[in-house]
């Protein structure tokens, strides 16, 4: 049986643009913690280097769907180069001002200014659609993407750390900002790839795809899931280091990511007939109900499997939602609803690391991981009410 995945590369260009699109989207991940390395060291203060990165993750989820929503107004290839400029000069000259001990109201405003970096995972996702949309084939490379997800969300934090404590302060920063430039460079000239622009009704004109009924209620749900993922990061570090092993954060950590990446892969080689919105309901439930064992684990062994186990349903859930989000727009916004859909999941997981450690501070490793079950209740909540805009959104799509 021919492999699904080998099949995606045959289109010409295609292993190529996947091959930029992940070296480009890996800053994304690196950034922000990079930030909070180097400044932490450097100043010597954790509120402030949480601040900078607080502001410039901020920044990124307010300008990456207006970014976005230029791209889909005039493609990528004139809108990509110079969004991906202003945030590679305004990191690079917040590194210098870290460096040289600037004034601190400098960190913040160069971190504003830095917000413009691309969402790189929606572009790539962009132009499969482009080539396999209606086919099949979209299926597997949403598929594919959720994996590549969950790898740079594991491999770009550990990267940025590691050269900032080992090589020097800075080095974490400076490796994101010249990848970000040599992935876009890459990314851009592959122009027999690119999606077309496609003309907009003037009602589209004038709106954001926020304001599609489906597309922010498929964005919460993701926001939701984002709670759970940004609690069990928070609190596993903490139950290790409550159980004496605080390296085995990492182990437990991968168990969750490796969970998550094995249900993607195996999800994308399916040929299912069950409708999109039906597979949502199922996804959330299941998420849901894998966050009820977190709050009976006494060890790291079973912190590891109950986190590989609600990992299973984590992929799926995205794969299906950004399905449903390139269904539910119409194709002269589809960029900008995938972004907003990807900005949820990284706001939610920000919010669930902010809110899960103030629990863990206050009623311990039980409080934080109460966070994640609550969550899992919001997504089946949202996913319900998502489905009447859901259907409702795929018959204007299709009409």
């Amino acid at each position: 049986m021919a492999n699904p995945y080998r099949e995606l590369f045959r289109a010409p260009g295609a292993l190529a643009f996947s091959a930029a699109g992940f070296v480009a989207r890996l800053p994304l991940s690196m950034t922000g913690i990079g930030l909070i390395a180097m400044l932490s060291q450097l100043h010597g203060e954790y509120g402030l280097a949480g601040a900078v990165s607080a502001t410039f993750t901020l920044s990124t989820a307010l300008c990456g769907p207006q970014v976005s929503r230029l791209v889909d107004r005039a493609g990528q290839s004139r809108v990509l180069l110079p969004a991906t400029g202003l945030s590679v000069l305004s990191l690079a000259a917040l590194v210098l001002c870290a460096r040289y001990d600037a004034p601190t109201a400098t960190l913040f405003a160069l971190a504003v200014l830095a917000g413009p970096l691309p969402n790189m995972a929606a572009m790539v996702r962009a132009r499969w659609t482009h080539l396999y949309g209606g086919s099949p084939r979209l299926h597997t490379a949403f598929s594919l993407e959720s994996v590549v997800d969950e790898l740079t969300f594991v491999v770009g934090p550990a990267l940025a750390v590691a050269l900032s404590t080992s090589v020097f302060p800075e080095a974490g920063p400076l490796v994101a900002i010249v990848l970000l430039a040599v992935g876009v460079l890459l990314f851009v000239p592959q122009r027999r790839t690119e999606p077309p622009v496609h003309r907009a009704d003037a009602g589209a004109r004038a709106g954001s795809a926020i304001r599609i009924g489906s597309v922010r209620l498929l964005a919460l749900v993701l926001a939701a899931g984002g709670v759970i993922v940004g609690a069990v990061d928070v609190v596993s570090v903490a139950f290790a280091e409550q159980h004496g092993s605080p390296a085995g954060a990492g182990l437990v950590l991968s168990a969750y990511a490796a969970g998550s990446a094995l249900a993607g892969l195996v999800f994308g080689t399916l040929s299912l007939r069950t409708p999109l919105p039906r597979l949502l309901a199922l996804g959330a439930t299941g998420t849901a109900l894998t966050t009820l064992p977190l709050l009976l684990v006494d060890g790291l062994p079973t912190l590891a499997a109950a986190v590989f186990v609600s990992g299973l349903f984590f992929a799926p859930t995205m794969i299906v939602v950004m399905r449903l989000v390139a269904q539910t727009v119409p194709a002269a916004q589809l960029t900008e609803g995938m972004t907003w859909a990807i900005t949820g999941l990284s706001t939610g997981v920000a919010l669930g690391a902010a809110v899960s450690g103030a629990m863990v501070d206050g009623y311990g490793v039980t409080g934080g991981f109460t966070v994640a079950v609550v969550a899992g209740g919001l997504a089946v909540l949202l996913t319900l009410a998502a489905q009447g805009r859901v259907h409702t959104a795929r018959r204007e799509a299709e009409g």
